[in-house]
């Protein structure tokens, strides 16, 4: 017989222990409630149904026998089966009622939880399952939530409801496919105060990197209205990263935020219908900004950062959290309303390294959010709706709107997933982690852009953009157990400029970025010239000045735009590599490159050889380009000091003469960027033979030199290496080449100044890898793509030499 004096237990009375009583969300939330309401964080006051109020409905109505009739001969794979008897099955416990007594006492704490909040409360009925949010199972969305629930009749029909949803088809599989018996498992229900995020915002968010596993950034996503469009993946929502050692260290910044289309928003439903909740269209005003203020983004990256601390206190091991918030209309505060462990990437651990290469390229029929770090492909199948789920094949690659728990008996066996919408929280992209395969979410068009019954490759191996290309293009997969490889005592260190790489690239063994090009982040991260974002008047052309005014529309102004966008690229790659050094070149762009930028042409000369022309330290004090230099050294200052990402040093690219490096270093110290000051150091690119010749004197001004082998090679032999008809006199293993590479070192050395090398010479050819460790140089800077390989002959290179 249940024990009746337990079917209710309000959230002060629960703590994670209470997981076979009232399941993972509900112990949780009761765990929350007692241990960090006192921390400051915010939640909702409610009360937990309780499993055992679960088994004594069964045992009153007698539906055991008839439970197992129904059950107990399941074939989770014939989906029409399945539909078939879980449709029984919900029969059956909804049939049930609930018994008197236990109606008498949800009323009663719901009465109570009304004299706490007013006679305006309405409540989330949520389903929390006891062998729920175990540390190696996520049954995120497999039973049913019930919002905006008000009135004591509407009240337990929604619980209800929610006992029923235990059999939902995609539970009944997954059980079976973990393997949890489904008589050993019950369903608690929670029953909490509403936050009215109807009127403000809502979202996810996770203390760790979802595609990555990476631990040391804090992820937050949000959209307007209530959390369920975000968590079922109906809107592309906006996302930001904190990064938790500088945020420890009491720096308060963004680092990363990519603005989301947030189209539709979920409302309270008003009138006398059915549904208690409703989607509406969000305004282009509203969708053109983000729904929180990064005041909010980082009042809930401290919640995320005390949360993740008390559970991995109580666990005894770091343990990664995955969290519901949501932000209150009517008094504006931000609440937690659910946290549970995080069960995909933080599970990823051990030495073996895989990356997926795409070893050749085709026309890309859609891109969209990448979902993991793999490729897949196969047969596109467009799926419309559920009821079309049975013409999916094992192999194919699922081709849908959206997802939902419905789905997925055929998601399991799909080789990729490709979604119109959701973002990297939505339901496709939890189980496409979960099941280790590709996904592509939030492409718009993909169900357009993609033929029924065609061939596709799905790339997620090239940073945050996911690709959907037609047809069937070659791919690998380079399997390492770095366990065994040793460092070398040559400094190895990555060439990297594009911040959507960041989080995959710090996972290879590394002594951090020897060269951080701001090239990618103007071109693809800002768009314009920085002198058309300060003079926009100067810009003829209208419709380019349209685009300005569109890049610009969420910042004070142009120059501000600039600032934000770099410091936060550059933030990215230094927080992923954070505390090891991060060497960022200022920019080198051409005249003909930033003419390219958007309204570029009216600020740029035309010039014959722009090669050796107006470019480098020679623009940076000239009148044409110093406001611009300005901005660079603004949004390098406020990576430093305002996100306090300590790690990085700058780096003057094409620096011909000593008195140019003076005056440089002048107007960096007038823009806040004092070398020495704050432990700044500030390297210069060994790139001219001038550099060279004059090493001792340009080791008085400069606190390293990074050999730039492209541009020294160009201008020791005299070949301009954009010329094809001479590219044949190209070559950095030149003896003349080699000899002022030496020269460089020897020189650094000489002056106790740091000697790197960071061009494509030691990653395009394994013999000058190879004479840089025979002439001591302190570290060579390497694309990620060779970097394993040249690391092993580094290694093979040094024993040699100790022999």
């Amino acid at each position: 017989m249940t024990d009746t004096r337990n079917l209710i237990r309000w959230f002060e009375e629960l703590s994670i222990d209470d997981v076979p009583l009232v399941g993972g969300k509900n112990a949780s939330l009761g765990e929350m409630y007692q241990q960090l309401t006192p921390k400051g964080i915010l939640i909702p006051n409610g009360f937990a149904v309780t499993a055992g109020a679960y088994r004594y409905m069964l045992d009153e109505a007698n539906a055991w026998d008839e439970l197992h009739q129904v059950l107990d001969n399941l074939d989770p794979e014939n989906v029409d089966d399945l539909a078939k008897r879980g449709a029984q099955a919900r029969e059956i416990i909804y049939g049930a009622g609930l018994p008197e007594d236990l109606q008498a006492e949800i009323l009663q704490a719901y009465g109570k939880l009304t004299e706490q909040y007013g006679e305006s409360l309405t409540v989330a009925v949520r389903s929390s399952a006891t062998a729920e949010d175990l540390p190696t199972a996520s049954f995120a969305g497999q039973q049913d939530t019930y919002l905006n629930v008000s009135g004591e009749a509407s009240l337990l029909d929604a619980c209800r409801r929610c006992f029923a949803s235990l059999f939902t088809d995609r539970a009944i599989h997954y059980r079976v496919d973990q393997g949890f018996d489904h008589f050993k498992v019950a369903l608690s229900i929670g029953i909490m105060k509403m936050v009215r995020s109807d009127l403000a915002a809502s979202g996810v968010m996770f203390s760790l990197d979802t595609e990555t596993g990476f631990e040391d950034v804090v992820f937050i996503t949000g959209a307007y209205g209530l959390g369920e469009n975000v968590v079922q993946g109906n809107v592309e929502p906006d996302e930001f990263y904190v990064h938790k050692p500088t945020f420890h260290e009491g720096y308060r910044a963004v680092i990363r935020r990519h603005l989301g289309s947030k189209r539709i928003r979920m409302v309270y439903a008003t009138g006398h219908t059915k549904s208690t909740t409703r989607n509406e269209r969000v305004p282009d005003t509203d969708r053109n900004r983000y729904c929180i203020s990064d005041q909010e983004v980082l009042k809930l990256a401290e919640y995320a950062l005390t949360i993740e601390q008390h559970y991995s206190q109580e666990a005894g091991h770091t343990k990664p959290m995955d969290m519901e918030w949501a932000k209150d209309g009517l008094d504006g505060k931000l609440y937690i309303v659910q946290a549970r462990p995080e069960t995909v990437a933080s599970q990823q651990k051990g030495s073996i390294l895989e990356q997926y290469h795409l070893d050749g390229d085709g026309e890309i029929l859609t891109r969209g959010y990448a979902v993991g770090t793999r490729i897949g492909k196969g047969i596109a199948r467009y799926i419309p709706d559920v009821a079309h789920l049975h013409e999916f094949q094992a192999g194919e690659v699922l081709v849908a709107d959206t997802t939902t728990p419905d789905w997925e008996p055929v998601m399991k066996i799909a080789s990729a997933i490709v979604t119109n919408r959701g973002g990297r929280t939505c339901h496709a992209a939890i189980i496409s982690r979960e099941l280790g395969i590709p996904a592509v979410v939030g492409c718009d068009n993909a169900t357009q852009a993609i033929s029924n019954g065609e061939m596709v490759t799905v790339s997620c191996a090239g940073g945050d953009e996911g690709r959907v290309y037609k047809g069937d293009i070659p791919f690998s997969v380079e399997r390492t157990d770095l366990s065994g490889l040793a460092r070398p005592k040559t400094k190895i260190m990555l060439n990297l400029g594009n911040p959507d790489l960041a989080f995959t690239t710090r996972a290879l063994p590394n002594d951090g970025v020897g060269l951080a090009r701001l090239e990618f982040i103007v071109n693809e991260y800002i768009k314009a010239h920085p002198m058309a974002l300060l003079h926009p008047e100067k810009v003829a052309d209208e419709q380019e000045c349209k685009q300005l005014e569109t890049l610009t529309r969420n910042y004070h102004d142009g120059g501000e735009y600039f600032i934000k966008r770099l410091s936060e690229g550059v933030g990215t790659i230094a927080a992923a590599f954070y505390p090891k050094p991060v060497i960022v070149r200022m920019s080198d762009f051409k005249t003909n490159e930033y003419a390219s930028l958007l309204g570029g042409r009216y600020f740029e000369p035309v010039e014959a050889n722009p090669m050796i022309g107006f470019r480098g330290a020679a623009r940076y004090t000239h009148p044409a380009y110093r406001e611009g230099f300005a901005l660079e050294c603004a949004a390098m200052k406020r990576v430093r000091e305002v996100m306090g990402l300590k790690n990085v040093k700058l780096m003057i690219p094409f620096c011909r003469t000593l008195q140019e490096g003076e005056k440089v270093l002048s107007a960096m110290a007038e823009h806040g960027l004092e070398r020495g000051s704050d432990g700044l150091e500030i390297y210069v690119m060994c790139e001219i033979p001038n550099n060279v010749i004059l090493i001792d004197k340009f080791s008085k001004l400069f606190d390293g030199f990074s050999i730039g082998s492209n541009d020294l090679t160009q201008l020791a032999l005299g070949v301009d290496r954009d010329s094809e008809i001479v590219s044949f006199d190209f070559d950095e293993r030149d003896e003349g080449v080699k000899t002022m590479i030496r020269m460089a070192v020897e020189g650094a050395r000489r002056n106790g100044r740091h000697s790197g090398l960071c061009g494509q010479a030691p990653s395009d050819y394994p013999e000058m890898a190879e004479y840089l460790v025979r002439i001591g140089i302190d570290s060579m800077s390497l694309n990620p793509d060779t970097l394993l390989g040249t690391t092993r002959h580094v290694l093979e290179v040094e024993e040699q030499l100790v022999q």
